[in-house]
């Protein structure tokens, strides 16, 4: 199976509102990385296809548009420290949709993004 350099097999593609604002939240709250942007218009206003990497993982999306509306998925995710994580995503937007909790598998909850987007944020005991 060919993969292009940098990839993974299986990615989450997330259609958004403001892709660009989603951009800065991903390097704020999760060190991401910006991969790649190209924007549909002239303006430069409209993304259509972007990229960022945490940790080595990628993320594609793009803005919303006349074929395709917003289509926001659940992220799961590893932190270093998920309270942590929880805390800088709340100022930065987020909101609490599963408070966090210790679970047999870590340290766990979920957020969600200001852009519908659902993180499940987890640290390993």
């Amino acid at each position: 199976m060919k993969i292009p350099k940098g990839h993974q097999p299986l990615m989450p593609y997330l259609i958004l509102k403001n892709a660009d604002a989603f951009i800065e939240f991903t390097k704020v709250v999760f060190g991401a990385t910006e991969i790649f942007k190209s924007y549909r218009d002239n303006d430069n206003k409209i993304i259509m296809h972007a990229e960022v990497q945490i940790n080595g993982c990628n993320i594609m999306f793009a803005d919303m548009n006349e074929f395709y509306g917003v289509a926001n998925g659940n992220l799961f995710i590893y932190v270093e420290d998920a309270d942590k994580t929880a805390a800088v995503a709340l100022e930065n937007g987020a909101k609490i949709i599963n408070e966090l909790a210790d679970q047999d598998y870590g340290r766990s909850g979920g957020i969600e993004d200001p852009f519908g987007n659902v993180w499940w944020l987890t640290s390993m005991k």
